[in-house]
């Protein structure tokens, strides 16, 4: 049974299609990279390096990669969205592409020296057996970068209560068609988000710590992104992040985590 939503895969291609990242500064991306990989031991990589990003979407994080290993293997489900991977990272000689879902990764098994997948097995139907795939790919100790939605542990219940109600209307938007979607997207950013971010920022300014406070300052493609997830998509303890079920692989893989915080 394969391990995939199709109607998931589709829209993130349509997703990264209209947000291919060329609008962002470098100098975003290249923060946003530094906070997701300041965990990365990128220092015991072996010379010649070769790994994967599994849901490479447009590249925006091989970009990064690239330059620091030998090989650097694109995988994502999307057609669209490996056109777009493409064409971002023409620069780059040492990357090579594959349309390919998570349970059909074209790599031998305990062949790559390191693995990231960043934002990516929550939108599949079964995240522990994507874990299980990629980890199987793996050399014994290789590090393995795992960036997953968390299941707010540590938040109060109110905060638990308010995205409950905001993921009830997200299982309705997701169903929708992508342009209805999308148009809804940047209605709620430029009507809901951005004003609440903004007034956040003038808080913040005084003096007021606003991180206990949900998500606020989202884009619409982080907006689309979210709407994109198939309906039953889980958030996963970070427990279940960092030590999956036996099931998963016990080979010594070394299982980074990174919680996200929408």
């Amino acid at each position: 049974m394969s391990n995939l939503d199709p109607a998931v895969v589709e829209g993130f291609g349509q997703e990264w299609s209209r947000f291919d990242q060329s609008a962002v500064e470098p100098d975003e991306l290249r923060s946003l990279f530094d906070a997701y990989f300041s965990v990365f031991p990128w220092a015991a990589l072996p010379p010649n390096a070769v790994g994967f990003d599994l849901g490479c979407g447009s590249g925006r994080w091989a970009n990064f990669v690239a330059p620091r290993v030998a090989r650097l293997h694109c995988i994502d489900a999307s057609p669209a969205a490996l056109e777009v991977a493409r064409k971002n990272l023409t620069s780059h000689r040492n990357c090579e592409f594959h349309c390919a879902s998570v349970d059909a990764i074209p790599l031998p098994d305990s062949s790559a020296d390191f693995a990231y997948s960043l934002g990516v097995l929550h939108h599949i139907p079964d995240t522990q057996r994507g874990i299980a795939e990629c980890v199987r790919k793996l050399k014994p100790g290789a590090p393995f970068l795992l960036y997953l939605y968390y299941a707010f542990d540590n938040r109060p219940w109110w905060f638990r209560a308010v995205w409950k109600l905001s993921d009830m209307l997200r299982r309705l938007l997701c169903r929708l068609p992508f342009a209805v979607r999308s148009a809804l997207c940047d209605v709620a950013a430029a009507l809901v988000y951005w004003p609440l971010a903004r007034g956040a920022a003038d808080v913040e300014k005084l003096g007021i710590n606003v991180e206990p406070l949900p998500p606020v300052g989202l884009s619409p493609s982080q907006l689309l992104r979210d709407a994109n997830r198939c309906p039953g998509s889980l958030r996963h303890s970070a427990g279940e992040a960092l030590h999956p079920r036996a099931d998963a692989g016990d080979d010594g893989t070394r299982r980074i985590g990174r919680n996200r915080l929408q």
